[in-house]
């Protein structure tokens, strides 16, 4: 799935690790979301919308299979 996390994490100027903390994941974990290797959990995801303050249809676009 195609997202918008690394764009909106590097205009805060947070590093991966910086995403990490704030989302009580590891910086492995933001880094396969980044690289859409993982999908986040529904939870997750919500945490992403409420910390970048954007609707989850914002950060994350289904991919074309």
């Amino acid at each position: 799935m195609k997202n918008r996390i690394r764009e909106l994490r590097e205009q805060r100027d947070w590093s991966q690790g910086d995403l990490a903390e704030r989302l009580d994941v590891s910086r492995q974990t933001v880094n396969a979301l980044e690289t859409g290797k993982y999908d986040p959990s529904l939870p997750l995801a919500f945490r992403l919308s409420k910390l970048f303050r954007h609707p989850i249809e914002f950060l994350f676009e289904p991919g074309k299979d």
